[in-house]
């Protein structure tokens, strides 16, 4: 009955427990915080291990930190006039890439450079596989009116998913080029999503303004890649976003998790000056074949303020994050995160198999390295999900239901030890009889007043205690009543003594009481007294009857009348029989 009440209790707690995380916010916080870090450790360890490969097929076109001085020593300023980028179109359409995309925004136009901006909006106007990019904000309206946006820039989506997509909706827009957005409709929104520590872990598919749906720029680029230009977009009521054949999962932001390939340089990058360069016929080390490439442009040096930080680097261009998220696209790798609600099932789990190791287990150690290597395989289990399955399993939550459960399970266990230490230690010193101390335990109490007499200079009293006619008793009432006697004599004993006497069964109708720190004087008084508390006492026998009994007692003190345990246990025994030759019912 104990155990099942702790138990009980213990399921209580850990009720408790989970309710409080589940709804503290502050907690909620701090712990994604941290499983946000276990994320960038195990893709981290991923790609140290060479699990992923990046596509051969993109190639970024770099504005580096040479480019910049190239541009700056040429061209005398930054940004570049837009023809620029033009003659580089033309250039590489000879090579028949996939899709040429600039991850930069043409907002604008330069002063004095309306034949430059037309050259770019031309190249818009003749390549259908060309594309360029526009950010969202939230900007005051005193500051820029919220431009309206053509039809062709949207997308239909068909949102059957609990995601309001709150944190991806905007009210302003930095628009681009007129030109251009009447051009093409192959215009793409680069706004990026971060975790609260800064970091980049994901990516918006899609965003809102205006209640208008607008693809990201490397999903406008990868659905024409794919050949999926369907009309509307489902996000099903497990938030995947459906294109084609592939599910992509967004999080309940409305993000999707990026599946990182490696650090920064992990695609093919080619400075843009080179081409640059090629294309003014100057001699140029630039020797590569576009041919059905997917190119990207954009910033890659420090000083253009395009950088970014992700779970595989601090220092990582903004062009790459959309490389990546293609490549996510092209291959259908986007991480999928567990639904809280089977993290929090898993971690239950967890819980309760390491509260039953602990439970099952007597020896400490290996219960908590039983304990430890159940965590551990969960851990590889995660690690390998995400690595062969691109499944993101929490591992804080399991941790701290794991912990909690062990620290419960391990409280109740020492509780339910400490109980039945108890009550072998009461087994094995106790009598069942008259519930006093037995004879084996009188021995060592005796020896031990002994040594602490002699240690501190005190003296002790013993007292043996004989129930007169005892033999006579039983056979005149019979065992039952001689039984429930010893009982009642117990018991009227243990009321008549101080919570330090030591009270016990001597052996038959005999008992003991050793009384610490006490003279011969009080000994005897407390003698005197429990012989007449008995004597006065009717006790109740075995059918309902009542009668009478009386005692002997005789009493010896430490170090009067014995040096040692055996000679003061003579000497009480000497004058209880003294007592009871001298006509019973008296103390000697």
């Amino acid at each position: 009955m104990f155990k099942k009440i702790l138990y009980i209790i213990g399921l209580v707690f850990f009720v408790m427990f989970i309710f409080l995380i589940l709804k503290n916010a502050n907690l909620n916080s701090f712990i994604d915080s941290v499983e946000n870090r276990t994320f960038d450790l195990r893709q981290s360890i991923i790609i140290k291990e060479g699990g992923k490969y990046p596509n051969s097929d993109i190639v970024i076109i770099a504005i580096d930190d040479a480019t910049y001085e190239y541009i700056l020593g040429n061209y005398g300023e930054w940004p570049l006039p837009r023809d620029v980028y033009a003659n580089i179109i033309n250039y590489l359409e000879n090579f028949s890439p996939r899709a040429i995309a600039f991850d930069m925004m043409f907002v604008k136009s330069l002063k004095s450079q309306n034949q430059a901006d037309l050259a770019l909006i031309n190249c818009f106007k003749k390549y259908n596989n060309l594309y360029t990019s526009m950010n969202f904000d939230n900007q005051s309206a005193d500051l820029r009116t919220p431009p309206d946006l053509p039809e062709k820039l949207t997308i239909n989506v068909k949102n059957n998913s609990k995601i309001d997509f709150a944190g991806l909706t905007y009210t302003n827009c930095r628009k681009i080029l007129d030109g251009i957005i009447n051009a093409t409709s192959n215009i793409g929104i680069i706004n990026v999503s971060r975790s609260d520590d800064g970091v980049l872990r994901k990516m918006p598919l899609i965003v809102k303004y205006k209640d208008k749906f607008y693809p990201q720029l490397a999903l406008k680029v990868g659905i024409n890649f794919l050949g999926e230009n369907d009309k509307i977009y489902e996000i099903d009521k497990n938030s995947n976003l459906k294109i084609g054949d592939r599910k992509i999962f967004l999080d309940k932001d409305g993000s999707a998790i990026i599946n990182w390939y490696g650090p920064s340089g992990t695609y093919t990058y080619i400075p843009m000056y080179q081409l640059i360069k090629a294309v003014n016929g100057e001699k140029t080390e630039l020797d590569y074949d576009f041919s059905n490439k997917i190119i990207y442009f954009g910033t890659t040096a420090a000083s253009l303020f395009d950088i970014k930080t992700v779970p595989t680097g601090k220092i990582y261009p903004g062009v790459e994050i959309q490389a990546t998220f293609i490549n996510n696209l092209i291959d259908n790798n986007f991480i999928r995160k567990a639904d809280r609600s089977y993290t929090i099932a898993l971690s239950i789990l967890l819980a309760l198999l390491i509260a039953s190791v602990v439970s099952r287990i007597n020896s400490a150690f290996t219960a908590s390295l039983m304990s430890l290597s159940t965590y551990f395989i969960y851990i590889l289990i995660s690690y390998y999900a995400m690595k062969f399955g691109n499944l993101w399993l929490e591992v804080i939550y399991p941790l701290i239901f794991s912990i909690f459960a062990f620290t419960c399970a391990y409280i109740i266990k020492y509780l339910i030890k400490s109980r039945d230490f108890e009550l072998q230690y009461k087994l094995a010193t106790t009598d069942g009889l008259t519930e006093l101390y037995n004879h084996r335990y009188f021995q060592e109490q005796i020896r031990m007043q002994v040594e602490q007499s002699k240690r501190y200079e005190t003296n002790f009293s013993l007292i043996i205690i004989d129930i007169d006619f005892f033999k006579r008793f039983n056979d005149t009432f019979g065992h039952q009543s001689g039984d429930a006697v010893l009982r009642e004599v117990a018991q009227t004993l243990k009321r008549n003594v101080r919570s330090t006497d030591i009270v016990c069964r001597y052996g038959g109708e005999e008992m003991s009481i050793i009384l610490p720190n006490t003279s011969k004087e009080e000994a005897l008084a407390t003698a005197h007294k429990i012989c007449s508390r008995v004597a006065e006492k009717k006790f109740r026998l075995y059918g309902g009857r009542e009668t009478g009994v009386t005692i002997s007692l005789g009493v010896a003190t430490f170090p009067a009348d014995g040096e040692t345990a055996v000679d003061v246990i003579e000497t009480a025994d000497k004058r209880l029989y003294l007592a009871k030759n001298n006509g019973r019912n008296q103390v000697k």
